[in-house]
């Protein structure tokens, strides 16, 4: 069992590192920043009313998904997931010094509001990196099992759009649901002095935000599908697609001893 954790753990960075080397660094810059952004935005309530509440992350979340369905439409939902988890885990280094930062004192000025935000608050962190690497990875896998179901013209348009909406929607719904929970009904009536959402506000708030990020995933999708396109074209990642493709078949090659 050791031995087979330990060839685990060595598989996972031989596969890690060729897909840093081969994945193209824009797309990985925008996801992180878009993570990061999410976790700060996600601080501030937009609209709240008796059924339905809205906080600042949607309006970058969309990124995020749409540079994970671009990623696991070329390499893959392992290579998807694996830049997800380097994404939260920048982010929970960029909330540290952020926070080392917010705690240092200043003589030349007075900083409490900016050090309130940039301290941040530890149950949203956990709150928007539990329910981002959930989300990401049913987005991610529902993405490539849609994708799946296209068999006659899987690289085509109507293909690419429908793996997207689908597994955005979803995934989407999915992290605003798990992310209202855990920090508007579990801590937030808690550490807010009694703040907090209802579950309708917390469901009508996951399907509203669901919906808008929808509406841009379809008005930026366009965009995802020629990154996708121009990836193949210029052969981008071939060492890493070719690893994958090599591990499959040793795969099936076993199986059949």
């Amino acid at each position: 069992m050791a031995s087979k954790i330990r060839n685990l753990i060595a598989q996972t960075r031989t596969e890690t590192a060729i897909l840093l080397r081969c994945i193209p660094a824009t797309a990985v810059s925008l996801f992180v920043v878009s993570v990061i952004s999410m976790n700060l935005l996600a601080n501030k309530t937009i609209v709240q009313t008796d059924w339905i509440a809205l906080d600042g992350g949607i309006l970058i979340s969309w990124l995020s998904f749409m540079c994970m369905d671009v990623i696991t439409k070329y390499f893959g939902p392992k290579a998807s997931n694996t830049i997800a988890v380097l994404a939260a885990c920048i982010n929970l280094l960029t909330c540290l010094i952020f926070y080392v930062a917010s705690i240092i004192p200043s003589n030349a000025g007075d900083y409490t509001e900016l050090d309130s935000i940039l301290g941040g608050t530890w149950f949203i962190l956990l709150g928007s990196t539990v329910a981002f690497l959930v989300s990401a990875v049913i987005n991610n896998f529902l993405n490539f099992a849609v994708g799946k179901a296209f068999r006659k013209d899987p690289d085509g348009r109507l293909a690419f759009i429908t793996q997207t909406y689908v597994s955005t929607f979803i995934g989407q719904f999915c992290d605003n649901l798990i992310f209202a929970v855990i920090v508007f009904m579990g801590f937030a009536p808690v550490f807010w002095d009694g703040f907090h959402w209802t579950f309708i506000q917390c469901v009508t708030c996951s399907l509203t935000g669901a919906t808008a990020e929808l509406l841009m995933e379809v008005f930026f999708s366009p965009i995802g599908y020629r990154i996708v396109k121009k990836w193949k074209a210029h052969d981008v990642g071939r060492e890493y697609l070719d690893h994958m493709a090599g591990k499959s078949g040793e795969k099936a090659a076993n199986a059949q001893k």
